[in-house]
């Protein structure tokens, strides 16, 4: 059993802080009653250019969910076997840090962190232009700091900023939203506790959950995914929220772009 050497040790008796929180303060399911309707999306925060080490980077925020990406490359492609080298190769890691959950995950990469990496770079690799990088990968690193559900919806428009800031040219940016179905109810970017919350008691009629990537310019999909058990009408439906979702989500990711690309620009001669 492998042992992380780089964590400090913490002490051999001790107990969860939830335990000292108050019953009003304990974490729960962020409620729609009077802060947004089932078909809005929560306020999003989101920054370029915040890791120097990196030739892209972004930081996003969606209510509680904390999502930081770092882009590198494009560099020499490690795979030498490849039959085709005429395009690039898009290289996608998905982690969530051990404490962005409430019960802590393990540092090693699991396989639910490994079917979210291919899943981004399905989404991703429609949108980046690979054929102008040839013999060369692109990395794209995603950490989850804080998991408050669509962690995969707003990891593909992080990944997608980040890309964007790096220079990577690209057809057009990715976005990402995910939407609830609970029944004759739907929930646009729900929080952890909506998109899980009432599965717990068994799958039903018309439950799941479905998250589509989007490029807004050309409005085509480069991403879908769903579970559970929908009609073939709900399910259209619910891509067709999505992609309002993702085009309200379109402005913020624009003008963080905007932001970043002034503050790289040289000052002006005088």
């Amino acid at each position: 059993m492998p042992v992380d050497t780089k964590r400090i040790r913490g002490p051999e008796e001790s107990q969860s802080p939830l335990l000292f929180l108050s019953p009003g303060k304990v974490p729960e399911a962020s409620s729609r009653q009077g802060v947004r309707g089932n078909g809005d999306v929560r306020p999003v925060f989101a920054r370029c250019g915040l890791i120097s080490q990196a030739k892209g980077s972004a930081y996003l925020e969606a209510g509680n969910t904390k999502i930081i990406c770092s882009v590198y490359g494009p560099r020499e492609a490690e795979r030498k076997d490849e039959s085709d080298m005429k395009t690039g190769r898009l290289v996608c890691d998905f982690r969530l840090a051990p404490f962005s959950c409430m019960k802590r995950g393990a540092w090693i990469q699991g396989s639910e962190e490994r079917d979210l990496s291919q899943t981004l770079l399905e989404s991703l690799q429609p949108g980046v232009c690979l054929h102008r990088y040839p013999r060369s990968q692109i990395e794209v690193n995603v950490m989850v700091l804080e998991n408050d559900g669509s962690i995969l919806a707003h990891a593909v428009t992080c990944a997608s900023m980040a890309l964007a800031d790096g220079g990577i040219e690209m057809f057009d940016v990715v976005l990402g939203c995910t939407l609830r179905q609970n029944g004759s109810t739907c929930l646009v970017d729900p929080s952890f506790s909506g998109e899980y919350g009432s599965w717990q008691e068994g799958y039903g009629e018309d439950q799941g959950c479905v998250t589509v990537a989007l490029l807004p310019n050309l409005n085509q999909v480069s991403g879908l995914t769903a579970d559970g058990e929908m009609r073939e009408d709900i399910l259209a439906d619910a891509v067709r929220s999505c992609m309002d979702g993702c085009h309200k989500l379109y402005p913020v990711l624009l003008q963080a772009l905007t932001r970043a690309v002034k503050k790289k620009a040289p000052p002006p001669e005088n």
